[in-house]
Formats: structure tokens, sequence, C-alpha cells
């Protein structure tokens, strides 16, 4: 991903507003926009970031990481090998009765026919992944990791 541009696209952003006003103003923009690019990149980072926490949330296994690479970060999806996704009834041994109202069993039959599997295999994804420990050491699941190099 080319931060880059986004950081060039806001400071021609700085530079238009400036526009409106005398040289003295667009020449004070320019060198606020200077100022400001590692701020706007730091920021851009974070933002990808918290994209890549959310986007982990919402995955059945794995997690999403950004990476930075010569100055320019990229998202970077890592399957979990430690967390076997549920192929079907015949790998599993245990059995549980679990008594749910209506309602709620109404929402989880709907989020398992969205992501197209049966409501036992949805529960089982979703108890898997919430029970992951490396998931519940950081606050909401939320993690950064990765590598960078110049």
């Amino acid at each position: 991903m080319d931060v880059a541009a986004y950081v060039e696209a806001l400071q021609q952003d700085l530079a238009n507003v400036a526009g409106i006003g005398d040289e003295a103003v667009a020449e004070a923009a320019r060198r606020i926009a200077t100022a400001l690019e590692s701020s706007l990149r730091l920021r851009l980072m974070d933002a990808l970031g918290e994209a890549a926490a959310e986007l982990t949330n919402q995955l059945p296994d794995g997690h999403v990481e950004v990476r930075v690479a010569a100055g320019e970060p990229e998202l970077v999806y890592i399957p979990d090998p430690g967390a076997p996704p549920p192929s079907g009834l015949e790998d599993l041994t245990a059995r549980i009765t679990l008594r749910l109202p209506e309602t709620l069993k109404t929402i989880v039959d709907g989020a398992a026919q969205e992501a197209g599997v049966s409501a036992n295999t949805w529960l089982l994804q979703q108890i898997t992944r919430s029970a992951d420990p490396k998931r519940r050491n950081t606050p909401g699941g939320r993690r950064m990791t990765g590598y960078g190099q110049s």
C-alpha cells in the first residue's frame, strides 16, 4: 500500500484550502504540510492497525498483521495453524446441551445461514475463536504484530 500517495493527497488538500488566502497563507500551509508528513504517516499506520484488529476479530481463524517493508505497510492474513477448522460431525466426540432464549437462537441461526454453515458449526467456530488463549491475552483480541525493514 502506497501511504505516500495518501500523505501527498492530504498535503495537497491543505494547500488547496490555503490557496484561498494570500501568498503568506499559502507559504504557511506548505510549511505546515511538510511538518505534518511524519505525523500523517503515523496516523495512517494507526488506522491500518485498527483495521487489522477489526478484521482479525471477524475472522473465524487466523489474524491480520500490518507489515512494513521499505517504509510501506501491507495487510497480511496469517492462518492460525493451531486451530483446525471443524470439518464435520465425524470429528466431534463431545456433546453438550445448550439452552438458549428463542431470540438468541434466531440470531444464531441467522448468523450461521449468513456464513453458509450450520448453527452447530457456527457456534463451534465462535467458541473456538473466543476460547483461543492468544486472543484472550489481549484486550478485545486486538494485537499488532509484524516486522519492519529499512
